[in-house]
């Protein structure tokens, strides 16, 4: 019987990703051991068809054609990526939030999550992030993904400076389904953000009423 190629079956995988895509070696323990995994993806760096942004975390290629050059992997995949590793949940916050929801145009110098984790600081690629431990689960694990990051984005905003129009572009960005479920799901958050998410899932949002 012919012993599995463990490392074309990585590769395989990895050809499958999109570019840019960001794997940590436990990405790949369903198809071989941890040596293996890690011997495999040292090679895949050597051969340049992964790059190392740090210590266990690679991302593949990303070329663009407009600056004729690889470019860094998107910093959220990163964030994602450690997380994944570490085992943490993590909801981006401050002006990374209101940059991903588009309530902001302004990149973040440093990309800021709050996370079940320790704090933790890390750069890799040109790319800072920062990760702070928040003990309130409401908020993070006990809703979804996309409510979570709504919720950030309002505390990141402040309590008396939501205004119209960022009700409307978080209203635009959240359908008619989210909205049922994420009334029911913000029931034991803040008084002040839950009321924000209350006019959010009451807006129609329409080019009128926005």
């Amino acid at each position: 019987m012919a012993r599995p190629n463990h490392l074309e079956q990585i590769r395989k995988r990895i050809d499958a990703a999109d570019a840019g895509s960001v794997f940590i070696p436990s990405d790949f323990f369903d198809i071989a051991e941890a040596p293996k995994v890690n011997t495999c993806l040292n090679r895949l760096v050597e051969s340049r068809e992964l790059n190392r942004l740090m210590r266990g975390v690679y991302a593949k290629p990303r070329y663009s054609a407009l600056l004729h050059t690889n470019v860094p992997p998107d910093s959220d995949n990163i964030a994602k990526a450690l997380a994944r590793n570490f085992g943490w949940t993590i909801i981006p916050c401050g002006d990374t939030a209101l940059n991903m929801l588009g309530l902001s145009t302004q990149i973040p110098a440093v990309w800021l999550y709050v996370s079940d984790g320790p704090y933790k600081s890390y750069h890799a690629d040109g790319v800072s992030l920062h990760f702070k431990h928040t003990d309130n689960k409401n908020e993070i694990i006990e809703v979804p993904y996309q409510t979570a990051l709504v919720i950030q984005a309002l505390k990141a905003l402040g309590k008396g400076r939501v205004t119209q129009k960022d009700i409307c572009i978080l209203s635009k960005k959240i359908s008619a389904d989210e909205k049922a479920k994420m009334l029911s799901e913000c029931k034991r958050i803040t008084a002040w953000v839950y009321e924000c998410i209350k006019q959010i899932c009451a807006e129609d949002g329409h080019e009128k009423s926005c």
